[in-house]
């Protein structure tokens, strides 16, 4: 290379180095931000004016091609069917509860030691996975541990029969409080 492309080089370089600084500068100006008020219309996400909406061409509900709205059984805010959450935790209520998600339908329960069996353990985990009360929608996961000889806790399958119970229990409960909610309302 030359000393002429080293000195154009240099240049460019220093240029471009200059327009850096400059725009991080002007970055530092006063600005002033301008937010909505008050509480007239709908603000949000999705209407950043607030400005009231019409229904548009297809109705208030949109196009609606596979079927107008259904009507939740369970009938909650939560994402899930609300008599299979309250039945999930009232058959888990003896063990120690980990995590418990009513919008994603989870619950996880702590590892629980019954007081005949110290030797063996037990965590559950339970999916609530439709809105409606249907026996598809309930999936029950237990895991089992065992203590070894040394003392330490070594993963063991648990019986097919322990979740289908426990599943059946599940769905029992909610029924009861299914049939409970109609007969009050009646």
């Amino acid at each position: 290379m030359n000393s002429r492309t080293n000195s154009a080089l240099k240049s460019l370089c220093i240029g471009i180095t200059a327009a850096g600084v400059a725009l991080t500068l002007s970055a530092c100006g006063p600005s002033t931000s301008s937010y909505p008020s008050g509480s007239s219309g709908t603000w949000g996400p999705n209407n950043p004016t607030g400005k009231e909406r019409s229904p548009g061409i297809f109705g208030d509900d949109g196009l609606q091609i596979f079927g107008g709205s259904e009507s939740s059984s369970g009938g909650s805010g939560i994402g899930v069917n609300s008599f299979l959450w309250r039945a999930s935790l009232d058959t888990l209520s003896f063990i120690p509860l980990l995590s418990a998600d009513p919008f994603g339908g989870v619950i996880i329960t702590d590892w629980y030691t019954a007081a005949e069996t110290p030797g063996e353990r037990f965590k559950v985990t339970t999916y609530i996975l439709d809105k409606r009360l249907r026996a598809d929608g309930l999936k029950v996961a237990v895991f089992r541990q065992v203590r070894d000889s040394k003392g330490d806790w070594v993963d063991l399958a648990a019986q097919k029969e322990t979740s289908v119970k426990l599943e059946n229990a599940i769905l029992i409960r909610a029924r009861q409080l299914r049939i409970s909610t109609i007969e009050a309302e009646d």
